[in-house]
């Protein structure tokens, strides 16, 4: 058995096997992203009943919430992908980071946005320089300043490198991001869903917003998968199998 798995990721590694697995995976992806979006977004805009004090505004959590989860698991996952290939020199491991670096960008900005939409009838504020929401801009300018720095570099191991060390330095600032409405004393709510003892969330609005979470995680896997695809062509191109497959495109 785990030398099936071993083979299994072994083949994963290299950017022939990874080209055609990643190929079959993406439309079954997409097919679950499809599905569980429509679904959350039904039971969140029509089900799901107004709140008791925010009346229909807090519906924007449906967004709000999975995109602030997205940008601290992708940058989690990327600084992982990193340190993977600054250890091992897993060169699909920086594919998968730069596939994954805009991604993480556009969820920390949506994430940003709609906080200050939700904050503004809230708060009275469109921004505060609350600990939580500081703390998410800096994560958004570390991505920003990965793909400007790998950008910046023309040689590829070097970028791949540089970028790497720049993620495993930022990655600090995730656990921030989470324990900072319990660390400091912030306008932003506490912990509803995560808590150990009991969500604080009727089920009509938590089942809605996992199906959301859900539906942005894969989507994030399948816009991910699809970049690196064509990033893996790209680097490939002078191979034979690249060649072949961009003939019978």
């Amino acid at each position: 058995m785990w030398n099936t798995i071993w083979l299994f990721f072994h083949k994963l590694a290299s950017p022939k096997h990874f080209y055609r697995i990643s190929g079959k995976l993406v439309p079954w992806l997409g097919g679950i992203t499809l599905i569980f979006m429509l679904a959350g977004l039904y039971l969140g805009l029509f089900v799901a009943p107004p709140d008791y004090q925010q009346g229909q505004s807090y519906r924007i959590m449906f967004v709000h919430v999975p995109s602030a989860w997205m940008s601290m698991f992708i940058y989690t996952f990327m600084a992982v992908l990193s340190a993977i290939h600054l250890i091992w020199n897993i060169k699909l491991a920086d594919v998968m980071v730069r596939g994954s670096a805009a991604l993480g960008a556009s969820f920390t900005f949506l994430a940003l946005v709609t906080g200050s939409l939700w904050g503004k009838p809230m708060w009275g504020a469109w921004w505060v320089w609350d600990a939580r929401l500081t703390s998410e801009l800096i994560l958004l300018f570390l991505y920003l300043g990965y793909i400007a720095l790998v950008s910046a570099i023309e040689e590829p191991r070097s970028a791949a490198r540089a970028g790497g060390v720049l993620i495993l330095v930022g990655v600090v600032n995730i656990p921030i991001i989470h324990y900072s409405v319990e660390w400091w004393n912030t306008l932003h709510q506490g912990p509803t869903v995560t808590k150990f003892d009991k969500p604080s969330i009727h089920p009509s609005m938590l089942w809605p917003l996992l199906l959301m979470a859900l539906a942005f995680q894969f989507y994030y896997f399948t816009v991910a998968l699809m970049r690196a695809r064509a990033e893996v062509l790209d680097r490939e191109r002078r191979s034979a199998w690249a060649q072949d497959v961009v003939e019978g495109a």
